[in-house]
């Protein structure tokens, strides 16, 4: 039975989350005025582990009130840190955040964006939604992004291929376009975890988005795109590539200035890679880049001691 994309996007975003993640995206839920939605993913999602930092995106039915508004309407998403005193440990959570309708839109890939229909083509969880319809909502975009993804999968890999093929090169053209850092063979650390899904998803999303393929009895498959179709593409995905790069670096500077509670995510991080503490006073909370230098300073004395 050949199972369609919208069947395939549902059975995954409603399967049961880990309970330190619905703890978490409830939390959430609570701490971000108006939200619809909370999707968890990452590699938390994949492992369970409990002493990581989950991943999250919430979404909001509208933008935040005032200047902070008005740049997440124009540079999405915001990010911040939360921390959750649950059942004796402290859970942890690196949280994007940005409007619905903002969502659905970048899932179409109309616009330069690469990240969202990147990272929701791979496993999420919808942990928490206000109102069938913004669960629906998610449904939608969510499914939309796979064919996103898909439709530029067929473009950037080979003519014909197994589904993994398609998948690798995806994930290379957007690593590089995303000024991502990635250690390499990441993208087959990805489709290893689950090669099947992946593979499922492809043609399914082939098929929703209306592009016709041949699949052969070896597992190899080949997309119906004519010389012009895959020229267009490639066209446009040139463009992207050449506008995510910036894209992405103004989204640091950004991030740099408006991270809310980056001091602790910091502080955590450097004590969990080097073993020392790195006590938060309340003028770190509210100004960590200028008492960065000063908190590395101390580091290194500190180490130098040891």
């Amino acid at each position: 039975m050949i199972a369609d994309l919208q069947t395939l996007v549902v059975a995954e975003l409603e399967a049961s989350p880990p309970s330190i993640a619905r703890d978490m995206g409830a939390h959430l839920a609570a701490r971000f005025e108006g939200a619809a939605a909370v999707l968890f993913y990452g590699s938390v999602l994949r492992t369970g582990d409990a002493d990581g930092v989950m991943d999250f995106y919430v979404l909001t039915e509208a933008p935040r009130r005032g200047f902070a508004g008005v740049m997440g309407r124009l540079l999405w998403p915001d990010v911040s840190y939360h921390e959750l005193e649950s059942d004796g440990a402290t859970l942890r959570a690196k949280v994007a955040s940005m409007t619905l309708a903002q969502f659905g839109q970048a899932a179409t890939g109309r616009g330069a964006d690469t990240t969202i229909w990147t990272r929701f083509v791979q496993p999420a969880a919808l942990v928490w939604a206000a109102t069938p319809s913004a669960r629906e909502a998610v449904h939608r975009a969510v499914a939309r992004a796979a064919e996103t993804a898909s439709r530029y999968a067929a473009a950037i890999g080979p003519p014909r291929g197994r589904p993994a093929a398609f998948w690798r090169a995806l994930f290379r053209q957007t690593y590089a376009a995303e000024f991502r850092v990635e250690a390499a063979g990441r993208e087959a650390q990805i489709l290893g975890v689950d090669p099947q899904r992946y593979d499922r998803l492809l043609t399914a999303a082939w098929r929703a988005g209306g592009l016709g393929f041949e699949a052969r009895s070896d597992g190899e498959v080949a997309p119906a795109l004519s010389e012009a179709d895959r020229a267009s593409q490639l066209a446009a995905w040139r463009r992207r590539r050449a506008l995510g790069k910036p894209l992405n670096l103004a989204r640091l500077v950004k991030a740099a200035f408006t991270f809310e509670g980056a001091a602790r995510y910091a502080a955590w991080k450097i004590e969990r890679h080097t073993g020392l503490p790195v006590p938060l006073t309340p003028w770190r909370e509210r100004h960590p880049i200028l008492a960065s230098p000063g908190v590395l300073w101390r580091l290194w004395r500190r180490r130098g001691k040891r």
